[in-house]
């Protein structure tokens, strides 16, 4: 048994299809849907989560309540009743889990956790739930507060009131209770301390309320990145844990779900002790977890998990469609634009230093007050002070070139957990002067748990939490500022800045490509792959339009000069470069030939990724008088005659490469090592952006509709159709020969071709070859129909049928331009030599 498959009697996952859940799309509404996505081919539900979320939430990642499935998309009813009927058709369910933080909502007592906790303080029975010291004197930061608590309390805008607050689990619950009101905040009174003056009840609280810009200097509770509105929990704690998963667990248990997905493990104590215990409560559920690998890093082999949410794979086969030969040009033309000349290195640097410097100062400091007492408790070192120790701390921080190590106190640095820490200490080391190489020594020993100072003080609780706390801030650091920061910021070509991509890489080729593969296949064979995700910078279809740029850069860079010189009267004499850049590239991959995008979407994107840059224009500070000038130029744009017959005539020119890379892009994401994961709607091509533009209703009644028709017979009509059919192809093939894709004996065989435009492999069961795929990159080249693939020749008394085209095919040396027709891409089945019946021809060119 591999141990990466899940465990005996679990369900081993073919295919998903990704559900984003909410009042628009209950468990009610997915029922409906459930004959579509069987005829699509799809196997396996993916739910997004379905606890009690925050009121309003629109994704369901701020848990509130974890003993309630949400009542807003059905409830528990609603849920069983689903999967019930995706039981009846052999389908299984797969339930996103957020095991790292709850929501601190508005009012506060819909978490009843939380209340209980704001309420009683240590004496409250869930006081060791949140990450935060509870101590007698201190207070949970509640910064709410539009100005300072002086301020506040002088305007009389905090009131003791009296209110029913519902079910939060101490006596007297339901019944009418004092609570300090700020608006639409509640807070509970402590018990007793009711009758004092305003002025002293504030301040006897276990919490305290607090200007919103204290939060990122003097926040006392770990919290997700460096959002307030989401705290961290102790899911270590294996009565944290239990209490958080009895629900699921019972769910799982009963039949009703059949495995996770696990958000953000990264941010856990121990990502792989909660993983551990969650694979010994499900005997080996398939579990994915949302771990985002940079290039060169492999997951945990002892993580007990079927893999990754495929971020991995997902940005490899976008690089794969993307012309190495127009880095140069491209990068020319941002420089242009821009009016720079930076690296990705120095933006990546510039910009997790401006974060550990604002918002996720509080964090960063935590460490170093952490490190000062473990100093100041230990006579050998007392002479490293706070300044150095916080010189150190930022600097590796900064340096740190993943989301985290894997050390867990008490135990042996694992070699890679050691490498990377020592990386990013001579990194570090580099850029301090060298009278802090000693601290940057002494630092570097304690996050990685070894003995430093007095003997025998290795296990101290203190340095316990050191090694767990530097890591969760490795990992906030390298979200807030790589991906939500400088991957905004680059705009080199800015549909390689994506989840877990690597930029600096400009285009990779067939033999990367085929080596992760067989390192997947060869350790983590039912993994997910993805193309598009609810978390991803834009959609795939986006990035392949977008992609397009590097394989025609003379005609890219004659347009954007031609339209800035054409909308200069119209442009801000403010306009920011990187925005600029990113505009246009954003144009570039929304820009259909329906025309562009509606201009409230583009002006809300624009908007967020202008505040994500952090430079002229940021969240808790936004120049609105600049951001409306980018409103009224971006807008100004989609209507504008030049920019409209520019545009217009660009989408023809690259219209080729577009096909080639959405279909080779989708069909190698659907056939390569793993379980293949689709999006909801991106069975069809797309103008999706980041959240929540990402979010939008889809119209899966229309898509059963052009389902059915291509089934019975029309020819697909337009590339949206054309990205149907094939999926639907090769999730049918996927379902019909699970062997060949998931299971213990499934593997992948590079296939010889002659031109580095195209790659091939064959996917084999116990039996041997069953699916063969052929995918084409890049513009299309001299020659290319004439290069040859050399296939296996299939088993005896079966036959190679393309899928696509419904022609038999022979085993050996191929031709291309014959074995793709009018496809950029091939999908071969080996079946049954013969025949085929007669009958009415479906989407994988099969009878039926």
């Amino acid at each position: 048994m591999h141990s990466h498959l899940p465990g005996p009697g679990r369900r081993t996952l073919v295919s998903t299809y990704r559900l984003q859940l909410g009042p628009g799309l209950t468990f009610a509404d997915a029922e409906k849907v459930l004959p579509y996505l069987d005829t699509l081919g799809v196997t396996d539900l993916y739910l997004s989560p379905v606890l009690q979320a925050a009121p309003g939430s629109t994704h369901g990642y701020d848990v509130v309540d974890h003993t309630r499935i949400s009542e807003t998309i059905g409830g528990r009813e609603g849920l069983e009743r689903l999967a019930a009927a995706a039981h009846t058709r052999g389908m299984g369910v797969v339930l996103d889990v957020v095991p790292n933080h709850m929501a601190v909502p508005t009012p506060a007592w819909h978490n009843r956790a939380l209340w209980s906790v704001l309420k009683h303080g240590p004496d409250s029975p869930y006081a060791s739930w949140f990450d935060v010291e509870l101590a007698e004197g201190g207070g949970l930061l509640m910064p709410v507060l539009g100005a300072r608590v002086g301020t506040v309390l002088a305007a009389g805008e905090l009131v003791l009131d009296h209110t029913v607050v519902p079910g939060d689990g101490s006596a007297g619950s339901g019944e009418e209770q004092p609570v300090l009101r700020y608006y639409d905040h509640l807070f509970p009174v402590r018990p007793e301390t009711e009758h004092l003056p305003l002025a002293e009840l504030v301040g006897r609280q276990h919490y305290r309320l607090a200007y919103w810009r204290v939060a990122d200097e003097e926040l006392n509770y770990r919290r997700f990145f460096d959002v307030g509105s989401l705290a961290g929990i102790r899911v270590e704690d294996e009565h944290v844990f239990d209490a958080t998963h009895a629900l699921l667990l019972e769910l799982f248990h009963a039949g009703v779900v059949d495995g996770f997905r696990i958000d953000h493990p990264d941010g856990l104590a121990d990502p792989r002790g909660y993983l551990r215990r969650l694979g010994e409560a499900t005997g080996g559920a398939w579990v994915a977890a949302e771990k985002i690998l940079e290039e060169d890093e492999e997951l945990p082999d002892d993580w007990p998990v079927a893999g990754t949410t495929g971020y991995d794979t997902a940005w490899r086969l976008h690089a794969l469609q993307v012309d190495p030969d127009g880095g140069a040009p491209l990068a020319r033309l941002m420089h242009e634009v821009t009016g720079e000349h930076t690296t990705l290195d120095d933006v990546v640097e510039q910009a997790k230093r401006q974060i550990v410097e604002t918002s996720l100062y509080a964090e960063t400091h935590l460490l170093t007050t952490m490190l000062a007492d473990i100093c100041r408790e230990d006579v050998r070192l007392r002479d490293h002070t706070f300044r150095s120790l916080q010189d150190c701390v930022v600097e590796l921080v900064v340096a740190f070139g993943r989301y985290r190590a894997y050390v867990v106190p008490g135990a042996a640095p694992p070699p890679a957990a050691e490498r990377v820490v020592r990386e990013a200490a001579d990194v570090a080391g580099s850029r301090l002067d060298p009278e802090r190489h000693d601290t940057l020594d002494l630092v570097v020993d304690l996050v990685l748990g070894r003995e430093a100072g007095s003997a025998g003080r290795q296990d101290e609780d203190r340095r316990a939490e050191l090694v767990v706390r530097f890591q969760q801030v490795c990992g906030a650091v390298m979200a807030k500022g790589v991906e939500d920061t400088a991957y905004y910021r680059w705009t080199h070509l800015v549909s390689l800045c994506e989840v877990g991509g690597a930029p600096g890489r400009f285009g990779v080729g067939p033999d990367e490509v085929h080596e992760h593969a067989r390192r997947t296949a060869e350790s983590w064979p039912a993994t997910m792959t993805a193309g598009s995700t609810h978390d991803t910078k834009r959609g795939e279809d986006v990035r392949s339009r977008t992609g397009a740029l590097a394989a025609h850069t003379d005609a890219w860079t004659t347009l954007v000069r031609r339209l800035r010189e054409a909308t200069t009267a119209a442009r801000p004499a403010d306009l920011d470069g990187r925005t600029e850049n990113l505009l246009w590239q954003t144009l570039a991959g929304t820009w259909t030939e329906a025309g562009p995008i509606e201009a409230d979407r583009l002006t809300a994107y624009l908007v967020k990724a202008a505040r994500e840059q952090k430079a002229w224009t940021t969240w808790t500070a936004p120049d609105e008088t600049r951001e409306e000038g980018l409103v009224r130029y971006a807008t100004d744009l989609l209507t504008h005659p030049d920019v409209v017959a520019g545009f217009t005539e660009w989408v023809g020119q690259v219209a080729p490469t577009v096909r080639r890379s959405v279909l080779a892009t989708k069909l190698l994401q659907l056939t390569l090592p793993g379980v293949a994961d689709v999006y909801q709607g991106t069975e069809v091509t797309g103008t999706s952006l980041v959240d929540p533009d990402n979010r939008r209703p889809v119209d899966l009644e229309a898509l059963a509709a052009t389902l059915a028709a291509l089934d019975a017979g029309r020819a697909p009509s337009g590339l949206a159709e054309e990205k149907l059919a094939l999926t639907a192809a090769a999730l049918r093939v996927r379902r019909t020969h699970p062997g060949a894709f998931v299971g213990e004996d499934a593997g992948y065989d590079p296939l010889p071709v002659t031109t580095g435009r195209a790659l091939a492999f064959a996917r084999t069961d116990a039996a041997g070859p069953r699916v063969a795929v052929v995918a084409t990159r890049l513009g299309d080249a001299p020659g290319l129909a004439e290069a040859t693939v050399v296939l296996p020749e299939p088993n005896a008394g079966e036959a190679w049928r393309s899928v696509l085209t419904g022609s038999p095919v022979d085993g050996g040396a191929a031709l291309l331009g014959e074995l793709l027709g009018s496809w950029p891409v091939a999908l071969l089945v080996a079946e049954p030599a013969g025949p085929a019946p007669g009958g009415r021809a479906t989407a994988d060119g099969a009878t039926a």
